[in-house]
């Protein structure tokens, strides 16, 4: 029986096992390698917010961006297969799924909202996933030094879409990111707006960690939220991997 495991709302230490069966039927075929198309027509079920939460910058990563990631990631890198993985602000677990398809040997994926890893465990559900387990926790709450003892340098790789902070979270994806590093013993991935570029190659020099800018993408920011005047937005984010020095 695999559990899946959620943080005390009102505490960074207080974990409680919620047990979920779940059976797996595509695990057997992740041993060989898929193609990106193969994966983005997989993710295409992966279902999105239903109420996506304004403050939450609730915007779903579309299958395309979630599968040129996460192909990249093991094709160039090999930082899935049998990894351990953390997926940071999970959503509703278009990563964390692609990741367990692709190979990878766990994924914890860490979310702040109860509704949204409700999907994410119906998504779960759905693909017969086997190796994801889910944990309901403040980012914010992965400095405390009684979470990072469990979770401090438990993963091989992290992979996160985290928050833009560009309404009401100013810097939270420097926090994303801080995490992520603290978790990993080998590298982030992760989306950031490309006209933040230079803050965080500073950022970056500043930690001691090795940064690649792996590509420039167009991201399909889709009227999902109420105060979104157009139907859709193209963002220019860039696709890092932060890895740590040797």
């Amino acid at each position: 029986m695999n559990t899946s495991l959620y943080c005390h709302p009102h505490s960074t230490v207080n974990f409680m096992l919620v047990p979920r069966l779940r059976y797996s039927i595509i695990m057997a075929a992740a041993r060989k390698p898929m193609r990106l198309k193969e994966l983005e027509g997989y993710l295409q079920d992966v279902e999105v917010f239903e109420n996506p939460k304004v403050k939450l910058e609730q915007y779903p990563t579309t299958p395309h961006i979630a599968a040129c990631m996460l192909h990249t990631i093991t094709s160039t890198y090999d930082d899935l297969v049998d990894k351990t993985v953390a997926d940071l602000g999970v959503g509703c677990g278009v990563l964390s799924v692609g990741a367990s398809m692709l190979g990878s040997g766990y994924v914890l994926g860490i979310d702040i909202d109860e509704d949204a890893l409700a999907t994410c465990s119906a998504n779960l559900d759905e693909f017969e996933m086997t190796n994801i387990d889910l944990l309901e926790c403040d980012v914010k709450s992965l400095a405390s030094s009684e979470v990072v003892n469990r979770l401090h340098g438990k993963f091989d790789t992290v992979i996160m879409n985290p928050p833009f902070g560009t309404k009401h979270n100013q810097g939270i994806d420097m926090v994303f990111l801080q995490a992520g590093l603290k978790l990993s013993t080998n590298s982030v991935y992760s989306l950031h707006k490309t006209s933040t570029r230079e803050h965080i190659l500073k950022k970056a020099s500043d930690w001691g960690v090795d940064v690649t800018v792996i590509a420039q993408l167009r991201y399909d920011l889709a009227n999902t939220l109420k105060f979104h005047k157009k139907k859709a937005v193209d963002i220019e984010v860039d696709f890092y991997r932060f890895s740590h020095k040797r």
